[in-house]
């Protein structure tokens, strides 16, 4: 059975990804670490539109938590390939750097970068074996351009664009494909405090994205026919560079 794995997927662009999945026929890991209301109202849209899928409650920030449950689950789940894997989860925590403490560095990079690493180390190994895979890592202009006030986020998601290149060259001839893809403003709880009345006017659509045109782009990626394209970042922003 055909799995992916969407990470932060109980909400916003993780939840839209998800369900797209399902619709395309995958079995849906919906990962979750704290809102289990949340994942199971994504569970239950899944499955009452004829998808499958199951919960996994995993802290992405904890290397530990990745290892044993993550791990565990692939080992128990032999029938059950991940060949598509979303790494979406993260968080941002703002300030300018001046005044950024040591904790707010430390979580942002954890749960967006550090996150990264450790869950796509464990699924490749299979899609080496089996010779096909799908990765999309959901970046940020703020990892194309830089934002004051998100030295920590900015980095974080940078530094998954260049890790997203170099896995590139690494994969390819094992049939898989990495790609990114980086949402502009995309309403959802990581922009519900901002300005979208003012913000707006500099956007080129003269408006907010929504999450389920981010999940077109991903389905875009990960399909079939999109298998000659690797190491490449979409941008789906609007017009907003």
């Amino acid at each position: 059975m055909k799995t992916a794995l969407v990470t932060g997927s109980s909400r916003g662009i993780g939840k839209a990804i998800a369900i797209k999945r399902a619709e395309k026929g995958y079995y849906v890991l919906v990962n979750f670490h704290s809102n289990k209301n949340a994942a199971d109202e994504a569970l239950n849209h899944i499955q009452s539109n004829g998808g499958n899928g199951e919960l996994l409650q995993m802290d992405v920030s904890n290397r530990n938590d990745i290892k044993n449950i993550l791990g565990d689950w692939i080992k128990t789940n032999p029938d059950k390939a991940i060949e598509v894997l979303v790494n979406n989860a993260g968080i941002k925590d703002d300030s300018l750097m001046l005044w950024m403490k040591d904790e707010q560095w430390d979580s942002v990079l954890q749960t967006n970068l550090d996150s990264f690493f450790f869950i796509t180390r464990i699924v490749i190994e299979n899609m080496v074996f089996d010779r096909y895979g799908r990765i999309i890592n959901i970046v940020s202009l703020s990892g194309l351009k830089g934002l004051p006030g998100q030295v920590n986020y900015s980095a974080a998601k940078a530094g998954i664009i260049g890790a997203t290149k170099a896995m590139a060259q690494e994969l390819g001839r094992s049939g898989i494909t990495v790609n990114a893809v980086a949402p502009g403003f995309i309403q959802t709880s990581m922009t519900e405090d901002m300005d979208e009345k003012n913000l707006k006017k500099l956007i080129p659509v003269n408006r907010f994205g929504t999450p389920e045109e981010v999940a077109h782009a991903v389905a875009f990626l990960v399909s079939p026919e999109a298998g000659y394209i690797t190491s490449q970042v979409l941008s789906v922003n609007g017009g907003l560079f």
